[in-house]
Parts: C-alpha cells; structure tokens; sequence
C-alpha cells in the first residue's frame, strides 16, 4: 500500500514499504555473486566462505539492494498512483531494524504541471520579413574588399578607413593605467579596434602631431576596473596610410574560395549565403518574438528541479564555452543565479512546446523535414552532398525535427495572435549597426 500527499503546488511525498524478504534475498544474491570473484588474502577466489564475504561486503550488499528497491517500489507506485514525477526523488527510509518484516520509507520528489497557455488572441506579435536586394550583395562584396585592404603612406591628416600608427598614454588620477600605454600602435579608424571616441580623436591629425583628450570609459566596459571611469589620453600620431581596396576581378575571387576566379559565381555564391542567413536569422527572430507572446500568456508553476538541471547544463556549457576562448576555469565556480532566470524560462517553454504539439499535433512531419533540408542545402555548392550528410545521421535529422517543430509552434501561435509583417532593416537584421 501506498499513499500521496501533496507538500505545496508541484511537490508531492509518497509513503510506502518493500517487504524485509525481498531485500534480503536481493543481498544473499549479491554476496553469491560478489564471492565467485572476490580476493581476500588466505583464501582461494570462488572459495571465500559465506560470513567472511558478508563482513566484508555486506552492507554494501544491503545498500545496493535498498536502493534498487525503493526505486522499483517508488516506480510501481507512481505509476499506479499515475503520477508524472519530475526528476528523480528524494528517499528516507524510516525503518532502521533489518529484522522488521517492513521496511517503510518516504520519497519526497516534484510532479509535472498541468500546462495552462492563455488566450492568445490579443497578443500582438511582429512578423519580420525582408527580401534581399542587389545592394545587399553589393555591400557585402564592398566589406570583403575593405577586410583585404592593403595600406600605403599618405601624406595628409588622417580620415576615417584609414590605419595609423601612434604612440598612446593613458592616465587616470595622472597616473598611467594598467593596459593604457602603448607604443607604434595600428589602429584602422572607423573599424571599432578602440572605443569610438578614441578613434575619433584621431580623425584630422598629420604625421607627428600630438593631441590630449579626456575619455569616459562606457559602463559596461570589458574592464570592470575601467568601466565608467574619467581618463585622460595622449596620442601621438606617428604615421599615417590609406587603403587600397582590391578590384572586383578574378584574383579576388579567387582570395574569397571562388577557384575558378569567376566573378559571376562570387555573386551568386554570396547572394546564396545571404538568403541563407537572413533566412536564418528572421526565423529565429519571429520563433523568439513568438515564444515571448506564449511565455506571457502561460500560468503554471515550473518544477525547480528540472530548473537547477538546466541550469546545471547553461553552466557546464558556459564553462566550455569560456575555455574554448582560451580563458582558465579549472577551480573557477560559475554562480548559478547567473542562469536561473534564463534556466526556468527554458524549461517553461519546454513544457509550453510539448503541450502545444500534443494538443494540436504540431509535429514536424517527414515531408517538412525533406523541404527544410533541401532549401538549406540549396546554399551550398553541393546541395545534394548536403542532403546526404543529414540523412546519414539520425541525431542530424533529430535537429532539423527540432528545428521544424519550433516553426510549426512558431506558424501556430502567430496565427492565434494579432500579427503584422515588420521590413527588416537589412544591417540591424545582420548584427551590422
């Protein structure tokens, strides 16, 4: 017998009790089974006697059994109780005598939520759109020639897009700084290498001249020492040199993975990949703007111990993520209420998701799957190549279900909401202004 008490909105305790005899015959196993194989000195392997193995591992024995019990018990009593259990329980077993015929025993542990997303229809969700122009490819190319610039010395004041080369002191309290000198310095102006207003300091001044200027460090400043403080700098400019940009020819084709050299196909390849990728990125915009309107209209609890589990995972990945860019993190604890707010809103759309493509089977079928992966392959130069690769692999094809579920909630939800199309301003949209 079992029964089931409700501790607050999510958490439930389960009381219930294994017979003595089945632990017992769980741990003679156990000890039959640990003696075909165990050493222990003045005895051959296989002929250890029963008691000698029992004081060596007989409680361990005990404790391996216990514990597969209670979660074979504590399964058959969720599920005849029909109880959605979140995460794995917490046990206390309050029987202490091995000789009792029943060992009773606790399990405190958190349910699953009943899913309540609210009516969507006044909602207002902005739909971004855009249609990529020749200007865009056209821009794109003209960045490509500005990131292969070569530069030659020029006998005038400096002006934007040109590198100049200087010497700098940086004083804070007429004190020099940590970081805040240098000297023979190549700085390309406009190219956001130092904070803009330093840049900008820059602009108008010849080869040898000297300029002094305060500069407040931004708030948010990657140095937390420097961030919104007052300084005062010295330049002086040693050199100048202006770009020249490449020419639109085969050899730049080429310098851009174009083999051939045709100047056409670096047209087409770079008018595939941004479709591709403003593609991409109005997908994720419309899917966010999207599950913000169902986070809003969604009232349900969120059972934290599938919260600290994501949060658990958002620190683990942070962690690799900090070590891949070459930072120390070994010793280094990540506090976890950095990743709370963001780790429950995972898991709450998590659960919206599910509950939306079950009750409305919103599951990506095969046939979206297909067109999904054909449509991306479509920017590479071998989409077919594409196509296979995907198909090779089922945790591939996993993601792109994924992928495609979120849409059909995404489509969903815009349709239940008051939607309008927004144009996408085309540098905003690429993370360019």
């Amino acid at each position: 017998m079992s029964s089931v008490e409700t501790v607050s909105a999510l958490e439930r305790r389960l009381n219930a009790s294994i017979p003595q005899q089945a632990i017992r015959s769980q741990v003679s196993a156990r000890l039959k089974n640990i003696g075909r194989n165990v050493k222990i000195a003045g005895f051959r392997p296989g002929k250890v006697p029963t008691k000698i193995v029992e004081q060596y591992y007989g409680a361990q024995a005990r404790q391996e059994a216990l514990g597969d019990a209670l979660q074979r018990s504590f399964a058959e009593a969720a599920q005849i109780n029909n109880l959605k259990v979140a995460g794995s329980p917490q046990f206390e077993v309050k029987t202490k005598d091995q000789n009792a015929d029943q060992i009773e025993y606790s399990a405190t542990f958190e349910v699953y939520p009943e899913v309540v997303v609210g009516d969507l229809s006044g909602e207002k969700i902005e739909r971004m759109v855009y249609e990529l122009t020749q200007a865009d490819v056209d821009n794109t190319i003209a960045t490509l020639r500005k990131q292969r610039a070569t530069f030659g010395k020029a006998d005038r004041a400096a002006q934007s897009e040109d590198r100049v080369n200087i010497d700098f002191t940086g004083k804070m309290n007429g004190e020099v700084f940590q970081g805040g000198e240098a000297k023979d310095y190549p700085v390309v102006l406009g190219a956001g290498g130092m904070l803009p207003e330093f840049e900008a300091a820059a602009v108008g001044m010849k080869a040898g001249e000297t300029k002094s200027f305060d500069l407040t460090f931004p708030e948010d400043y990657r140095s937390k020492e420097m961030a919104g403080k007052r300084v005062n700098f010295t330049i002086i400019l040693n050199r100048v040199e202006a770009p020249k940009l490449p020419e639109v020819d085969a050899e730049f084709a080429k310098s851009v993975g174009i083999s051939d050299g045709d100047v056409g196909k670096l047209q087409d390849e770079i008018r595939r990949n941004l479709i591709s990728e403003v593609s991409r990125r109005l997908r994720a915009r419309n899917k966010d703007a999207a599950m913000d309107a169902l986070l809003r209209v969604a009232r349900f609890d969120v059972p934290k111990v599938l919260v600290d589990d994501e949060v658990h995972i958002l620190m683990q990945q942070t962690a690799q993520d900090m070590e891949s860019r070459g930072m120390k993190m070994k010793g280094v604890s990540l506090p976890p209420d950095l990743f709370m707010e963001r780790g429950e809103k995972r898991v709450k759309l998590g659960l919206i998701l599910a509950h939306l493509v079950q009750k409305h089977d919103l599951t990506a079928k095969s046939e979206q799957i297909k067109i999904f992966i054909k449509d991306y392959a479509q920017s590479f130069d071998q989409p077919e190549a594409v196509i296979r690769w995907y198909a090779a692999d089922p945790k591939r094809m996993q993601e792109v279900e994924h992928i495609v579920l979120e849409e059909n909630v995404m489509n969903w939800t815009m349709g239940q909401a008051k939607t309008t199309e927004k144009q996408a301003v085309f540098n905003e949209l690429m993370g360019n202004a």
